[in-house]
């Protein structure tokens, strides 16, 4: 088992890409293709359970760390760990991955061996990403899950699908060399790409760096801010989620949304904790902007797939408000949000893929009535419906709940304000659900509208366990994220302490 725990993240970040390789040496029969990139998916997940069975939860540090010497000069190292916050971050794109096959079963006719290798190609970026604490090993994963995406965008999505993929690939690659910026300053100065290093180097050297620190902080904020996305930067999101095919769509709000938040937490609050407390107040107030724009703009969409979008931007606010509230009910909750959204925002495209299926369009003024022809298929909906307005017993609350209790505690008025975002994610989620399932039929009744197929049922099933066993047994995720957020604060605190006494 030892021996297990020291390679069970290459092992598990690694077997996608290994998949991709052989898959494209596979001869080009449909069926084949699609079960084994299904074998290999489901392959990656369950060796991901190793990560939560054999976590030791009450250990803030990191777990399963591997850490080799990968090139000399410059020093960089092949470095993976986890913590209890990286873990379910991990396992969040393993879940999804496999359930993003199955919904792309028969909706992908051509170069069906392409959208599986991309689907794969990317799994082992975004895992990479959570697992890698060498900055430049980090860097790489991140640049790296752009590719496939845009492609995935470009190549298999909708009408505009190359304007939104370019659009996409420019947003976030040009972001992203600020953070290299930031990086390789701190590479010159640290001579270590080490995240342990640079965080080290950075306690003691901070008087020193005061001039340079807020433009690192921001180099790395302009990176995550636009990945997440946050009001302003968000205007990519929209086009990115409309065009993009199913399981892109799944995966880009799952989990690719979460490398900005991750990042945000890991990285800026991680490394610049002072600068982080300095900075909280203008992006708390971003953060409440983008919850509420996000939650007004979604209200008057016609576009039902667009307004699945925005309320990404809109859910999104809420854990970087969290993580900004430097609060550890706000952390641990801005946490919580990150995994609840993957699972109910990543069902709701889901479900918006399958109605699109049949209809071809993905405008609310084409639909209405469809809880008849498809009683099983509204149930599914109602349920990530109230999931992701946050009703209790559903993934939603817990985290939501804790946000506003942290941002409250920060600040009263933050925590007023974004409440209101609750309400306004009621008004247009049952509204929208309302219009598309009971409201006037508005397509010909003879039409047929076939209900969820096995396979459909199949892929929605775990996303809908997910949600009722996350608002029933939170503790089970947030027993693991908590002992981690405290040492976050902890080591926010000495920071500042440190710098006080210099």
């Amino acid at each position: 088992m030892s021996t297990l725990n020291a390679y069970i993240l290459t092992i598990v970040t690694f077997i996608p890409l290994g998949g991709a390789v052989l898959l494209a040496l596979f001869p080009r029969r449909d069926r084949d293709l699609r079960v084994f990139a299904l074998v290999v998916s489901l392959l990656a997940f369950v060796l991901s359970l190793h990560l939560p069975v054999h976590f030791a939860r009450h250990h803030a540090g990191f777990q399963f760390e591997q850490d080799i010497q990968w090139i000399t000069t410059p020093n960089i190292h092949y470095h993976l760990a986890i913590d209890g916050i990286s873990m379910w971050l991990v396992l969040l794109t393993t879940f999804l991955t496999p359930l993003c096959v199955l919904i792309s079963w028969k909706s992908v006719h051509d170069r069906v061996k392409e959208f599986f290798i991309l689907m794969l190609l990317l799994e082992t970026a975004l895992i990479g990403v959570f697992v890698s604490l060498d900055l430049f090993l980090f860097y790489f994963f991140w640049e790296a899950s752009l590719i496939p995406m845009a492609l995935l965008i470009g190549v298999y999505g909708h009408e505009r699908r190359v304007y939104a993929a370019v659009k996409f690939f420019l947003f976030t690659m040009i972001a992203s060399v600020f953070m290299l910026a930031a990086i390789l300053w701190l590479y010159a100065h640290v001579g270590s790409f080490q995240f342990a290093d640079t965080q080290q180097w950075l306690r003691g050297h901070g008087t020193e760096i005061q001039g340079a620190a807020p433009w690192l902080f921001l180099g790395f904020f302009v990176a995550f801010a636009v990945k997440v996305p946050l009001f302003p930067l968000h205007t990519w999101l929209p086009d990115a989620h409309v065009e993009a095919p199913t399981a892109g769509s799944v995966l880009l709000a799952g989990v690719l949304l979460k490398m900005g938040t991750y990042g945000l937490l890991r990285f800026n609050v991680g490394l610049f904790p002072d600068e982080a407390r300095h900075n909280a107040s203008w992006i708390a107030t971003l953060a409440i902007i983008g919850i509420i724009y996000g939650a007004l703009v979604a209200m008057v969409q016609p576009n039902l797939k667009k307004l699945v979008a925005y309320s990404s931007v809109s859910h999104l606010g809420f854990v970087v408000l969290g993580i900004f509230s430097m609060t550890q009910a706000g952390q641990v909750g801005a946490v919580f949000v990150m995994l609840a959204h993957g699972v109910s925002t990543g069902a709701l495209f889901m479900l918006v893929g399958i109605i699109h299926e049949r209809r071809h369009t993905f405008e609310i003024a084409e639909f209405g009535g469809l809880a008849t022809p498809m009683p099983i298929y509204a149930t599914f909906f109602l349920i990530i419906t109230l999931s992701s307005i946050g009703l209790p017993l559903l993934n939603g609350f817990v985290g939501e709940f804790l946000v506003l209790s942290g941002a409250f505690l920060a600040h009263p008025l933050w925590g007023i304000l974004a409440a209101t975002g609750v309400i306004w994610s009621a008004c247009y989620m049952l509204w929208m659900y309302q219009r598309v399932f009971f409201g006037k039929v508005n397509h010909d009744v003879n039409l047929a509208l076939p209900d969820l197929s096995l396979r459909e049922r199949i892929a929605l099933w775990p996303l809908a366990v997910a949600a009722f066993a996350m608002g029933v047994a939170p503790l089970i995720w947030i027993n693991a994220v908590d002992p981690t957020v405290r040492n976050v604060l902890s080591i926010a605190a000495q920071f500042a302490s440190q710098v006080v006494a210099r």
